[in-house]
């Protein structure tokens, strides 16, 4: 055992070094942005935890670079009017990167205000192709794969295995919804096997879809591929069933989340949805899972494995670069590769991980099982 002598000195040693490069008494602040309230509470609460895990373990351990981790919690209630404000008290309050948001269009609304103020921004769910592919957030990152890659797996999925020929397209009008689907229009029109003989948005938060069922209904279409989240999708579902629409429905990630199966009940059954791959097996992945259960007494929930993936990344990134620094933690992002429980990613020159993908899953007795 070291004398209590040996361990003062090597204590004052360390403090003047940290003094000297700047780390006494700060922080690293990382804010976390996404729907903590609201009907798509669902989907942001789980990033929240899995940032509070991994932030408590790198701080047990001495934390990155002489400092602890300081998270920054927003509401940003996945609406883009509300993750302006969100953005802009984050930047405020001095986060330095941020982990988030969960939504398209809430993320979309506030990565200009992130990018004028030079952070860095890294999602585990926003999956609007627009965000990496257009070129006009070079500071956006993200954990998953975009919709056109999952709106092409799902035609893909309703071409060869369901061997559609008429189907129904609708969507939320948001930009993922609507993202999702305008893609996955495109690809069956560039098939050319199967007629989208119904493409139509939808109104969020409405009580009462028969409408557009009426419709589904008329056009006699064989599937109908949903655009959206798991509300609308619950609402959609249910009353095509009621109406003994017995048709294949097929969704994206937005509905692939266990509040969908509970919301629609035994209507959910034999629905189809994409979503992250299942990396269950994967070490880190068992154990973000297993720190989860320990540490709430529940099931992890949607994007909680792609959101604790991101927050590695981020603090992978800052500790290699060694700061907090755009431009360099941009370099490190785009040529380091970290080990996560999605596996071991980068990130190509657009901000999409290099290594994430998207399957099909479908309810069965209750849950989503991943079709292989």
């Amino acid at each position: 055992m070291k004398s209590f002598g040996k361990l003062c000195a090597v204590s004052i040693i360390g403090v003047f070094l940290f003094a000297g490069s700047g780390f006494a008494g700060d922080t690293i602040k990382i804010g976390i942005a996404g729907p903590h309230s609201g009907d798509l509470a669902s989907y942001g609460l789980p990033s929240v935890k899995a940032a509070e895990l991994v932030v408590k373990e790198v701080n047990a351990n001495g934390g990155i670079l002489g400092k602890q981790i300081e998270l920054l919690i927003e509401d940003d209630v996945c609406k883009p009017e509300v993750a302006t404000n969100t953005a802009t008290k984050l930047v405020s309050d001095g986060a330095q990167v941020v982990m988030g948001h969960i939504c398209s269009g809430a993320t979309k609304a506030a990565l200009g205000i992130y990018k004028d103020s030079g952070i860095i921004v890294m999602s585990p769910s926003a999956t609007n192709p627009g965000l990496t592919q257009s070129g006009d957030y070079p500071n956006f990152y993200r954990t998953i794969a975009s919709d056109d890659s999952q709106a092409k797996l799902d035609v893909e999925f309703a071409l060869n295995v369901l061997k559609v020929k008429k189907v129904a397209v609708i969507h939320d009008k948001g930009d993922y919804g609507k993202g999702f689907a305008e893609f996955a229009k495109k690809y069956f029109e560039e098939d050319g096997t199967a007629e989208v003989l119904l493409f139509e948005g939808v109104t969020p938060g409405a009580m009462d879809y028969s409408a557009i069922v009426q419709k589904i209904k008329r056009a006699k279409v064989d599937a109908v591929v949903f655009g959206g989240y798991h509300p609308e999708a619950s609402k959609i579902v249910s009353q095509m069933r009621k109406k003994r629409l017995k048709m294949p429905f097929i969704s994206d990630d937005g509905v692939k989340d266990d509040t969908f199966i509970k919301v629609a009940g035994k209507y959910a059954e034999g629905v189809y949805a994409s979503g992250p791959k299942d990396t269950s097996a994967n070490a880190l992945n068992i154990k973000a899972v297993k720190d989860h259960k320990e540490a709430y007494k529940t099931d992890h929930g949607a994007f909680y494995i792609n959101a604790y993936s991101a927050m590695l990344a981020l603090i992978n990134a800052i500790e290699k670069t060694g700061s907090t620094d755009y431009a360099a933690l941009t370099k490190t992002l785009q040529s380091e590769y970290v080990e996560t429980p999605i596996g071991n990613i980068s990130f190509d020159k657009r901000g999409d991980a290099i290594g994430a993908g998207f399957s099909v899953y479908q309810v069965k007795d209750g849950v989503y099982v991943e079709l292989k």
